[in-house]
């Protein structure tokens, strides 16, 4: 069987409120953060893709770049019915559930639903009128990876012909940013510059984003997903990088590393540490959060719609200027790699890797 193709995607965040946008401004160089009342973050310019009265913030947000996807890939009425759904987030409808978002004019009856994370499948299901099973996924910043994961598992066991998958956070809620300050994850500087010795934690993300896998069509290809678990503690991973080390030795080695690299400490000594064990040259790596902020669950899915949109084009921007790598690590990106090593972890010590090829 062949491997699933990605032949559609579309995504709102800081970079821009579509996929195309957001390429536009990647490629220009330009970081989406910004700063207020002391935060650097990625904001989603465009608010009104936010609001309803049915559903919440993050179901609005997710239905709004699943029309678009399943548009753009020109699925039938009767193929999108057939089609599966793999949804993902690490906060879900955060703030309906701790009553924030009160600007989103919310109707009391649909407080429950309001509060669940499965209300962003359920949602799109109901609104794209997707009649094949849907999931929801909730492996904290490697959720929308792992959901792009088991799309390809659906798809390579022949379970299915077309798949979509979401994924969808909104972290920048003050009781949120406030557990992430308590435990120290937080960026506590302006330094957007995720392997420096400088950096202090994580500047969050706001991005909805979906994208539309098939077994026929024209589009960069998901050739392997794998995944495992450090076993090891809730909040940091392990310093050596060794289980993180083992999933990658899995893959053969790629043209070019999307690695997680949040901007924590613990992160950054740790994936760099596994980057060393698992290859004898290390590729170059592309480091995006700091063009997008750090947008947890959605974070996996958002790089991998904004690399396939660059594969298709065969013009792959480079990292920003002047960020920190060691020295035995390159950031000088090629301009169109055949194949990207994409890799996400979830807090609680949860790793997932998908390895993109060119058409």
């Amino acid at each position: 069987m062949s491997h699933p193709i990605i032949t559609a995607a579309e995504a709102t965040c800081a970079l821009g409120d579509t996929l195309d946008s957001s390429l536009v401004n990647w490629q220009a160089g330009h970081s989406g953060l910004t700063l207020q009342e002391g935060l650097l973050a990625g904001r989603i310019a465009d608010r009104k893709l936010l609001k309803g009265r049915r559903y919440g913030a993050a179901s609005n947000l997710a239905v709004q770049v699943a029309r678009r996807a399943v548009a753009q890939a020109g699925w039938s009425e009767e193929d999108t019915h057939k089609s599966w759904l793999f949804a993902a987030s690490s906060r879900g409808n955060a703030a309906e559930l701790l009553r924030t978002n009160a600007w989103r004019r919310p109707s009391k009856r649909f407080s429950a639903s309001n509060t669940l994370h499965s209300e962003i499948a359920a949602a799109v299901s109901i609104e794209l009128g997707i009649q094949g099973p849907w999931q929801m996924i909730s492996n904290g910043c490697s959720s929308g990876l792992d959901a792009l994961g088991l799309a390809w598992m659906a798809l390579k066991a022949g379970m299915t012909e077309r798949v979509l998958v979401v994924a969808v956070d909104l972290p920048l809620q003050e009781d949120l940013l406030r557990d992430f300050q308590h435990t120290r994850i937080l960026a506590t500087n302006e330094v957007n510059d995720p392997l420096s010795p400088q950096t202090t934690g994580f500047h969050p993300g706001e991005a909805g984003v979906a994208l539309t896998l098939e077994l026929s069509g024209t589009g960069p290809r998901v050739t392997r997903y794998a995944a495992n678990s450090d076993a090891y503690d809730s909040l940091v991973i392990p310093e050596d990088g060794a289980t993180l080390a083992a999933l990658l030795a899995q893959f053969e080695k790629p043209d070019l590393i999307c690695p997680h690299a949040t901007g924590t400490p613990n992160h950054a000594i740790a994936e760099v540490n596994a980057l060393r064990a698992a290859f004898s040259n290390i590729p170059p790596l592309l480091l995006m959060k700091p063009f997008t902020g750090h947008t947890l669950g959605a974070s996996g899915l958002l790089d991998v719609a904004l690399i396939s949109a660059a594969m298709r084009q065969a013009s792959l921007p480079k990292n920003l200027p002047h960020l920190s790598h060691p020295t035995d690590i390159s950031l000088e990106t090629p301009q169109n790699p055949t194949s990207i090593l994409k890799i996400a972890s979830g807090m609680g010590g949860h790793n997932a890797a998908v390895m993109l090829a060119n058409a």
